[in-house]
């Protein structure tokens, strides 16, 4: 049998067939499971994805949603700007397409946070149009088969698997092709302990073979990644701790954070511009959190505040579009940055210790 017969004949056997956006597959559908599942597993994005078809069932209710709300769905998921682009996408839709997703695959790659890949995928799987792909799965699956050299993102390495992709991939079948190739990589040709005995491509697999999975696909060469500080600030007030919005762009963007200073020197500053007074605060315990380009060494501090009511007109002080007091118990529908939880859950366990002395700062 042929490349493409054998992966097809394993797909109709073991293939994954169940999961919940191959169910009444919409080009929606597909787009908003093929953006969740960059660099996250399966298993994670199912009950990320059911809340949020469930929230956003057309792409018209996710165009029309506050951006906080969308971030709030993707909390959890990491890599927010897929949230963002998600979002900005389906404005597009909805202003240009009167909300239908566009079936011309360069009408779709031009959307914001899609790739040649993704829109492969989703027209492919969709809509059954002949279109190869070439997600970090198929990458694997087709390096090691032809054992190609080279690593992900290095320019020669993917413009030959794209060729290799665009000669494989069958005019028929490609939805269940392209889905096979994508649950191959998943399922059989993981990154490590592949299993190759029930591979249906073992056969003529060069990297299994000649016993050199593990080398294929390369490494990036991998380089020290920096080390930045940072104190952030948790202005608490009985059950209720201040956050901002950070900006659209950069680390973290379009969620909400905490004030960052880089010396306790710079707290009283903070404060005044406020307008807050701090009668006590407690140093928490820090801790690393990693960037795909550095490590951020975060010191938590946090710094009881007095009433937030506004004598004059009897409103809470600091609300605004860009700033909450967050409900420790209740929450909010906001995306939270990664180190917002934890140090949200940090300020929950150690509310009530008792404030260090000021010479300690």
């Amino acid at each position: 049998m042929s490349f493409s017969e054998n992966v097809l004949t394993w797909f109709d056997n073991q293939g994954r067939k169940h999961l919940p956006w191959q169910q009444s597959k919409t080009p929606y559908s597909v787009w908003i499971s093929e953006v969740m599942l960059q660099q996250t597993q399966v298993a994670t994005v199912i009950p990320f994805y059911q809340r949020f078809m469930n929230s956003f069932p057309a792409i018209t209710d996710l165009a029309n949603a506050d951006e906080d709300l969308v971030l709030h769905h993707w909390t959890g998921l990491g890599y927010y700007a897929r949230a963002r682009n998600l979002h900005k996408a389906a404005k597009i839709i909805r202003d240009e397409y009167d909300g239908v997703f566009p079936e011309n695959i360069d009408e779709v790659i031009a959307l914001p946070g899609i790739g040649r890949s993704t829109a492969g995928a989703i027209l492919s799987l969709a809509l059954n149009q002949h279109h190869p792909i070439l997600d970090g799965n198929v990458k694997r699956v087709l390096a090691r088969y032809h054992m190609v050299s080279g690593y992900p993102g290095q320019s020669a390495f993917d413009k030959q698997l794209w060729l290799l992709s665009e000669k494989l991939t069958p005019e028929q079948g490609v939805a269940n092709f392209n889905q096979a190739m994508m649950d191959l990589g998943a399922i059989r040709c993981t990154r490590s302990k592949p299993s190759c005995t029930e591979c249906p491509l073992k056969e003529n697999c060069q990297a299994f073979f000649h016993e050199k999975q593990a080398e294929f696909p390369g490494k990036k060469p991998k380089k020290d990644k920096p080390i930045k500080q940072t104190i952030m600030v948790m202005f608490t007030n009985e059950d209720s701790v201040l956050m901002y919005k950070r900006p659209p762009t950069g680390i973290w963007g379009g969620l909400w954070s905490f004030y960052e200073i880089e010396t306790f020197d710079e707290l009283p500053r903070l404060e005044k511009e406020l307008g807050l007074t701090i009668t006590s605060k407690n140093e928490l315990k820090g801790f690393r959190h990693t960037f795909s380009h550095f490590h951020l060494d975060i010191k938590p501090l946090q710094a009881t505040v007095e009433s937030l009511s506004d004598s004059t007109n009897g409103v809470i002080i600091n609300e605004n579009d860009q700033q909450l007091w967050y409900h420790l118990q209740r929450g909010a529908n906001v995306g939270l940055a990664a180190s917002s939880k934890t140090l949200l859950s940090l300020i929950n366990e150690h509310i009530i210790e008792q404030p260090i002395k000021e010479k300690q700062l």
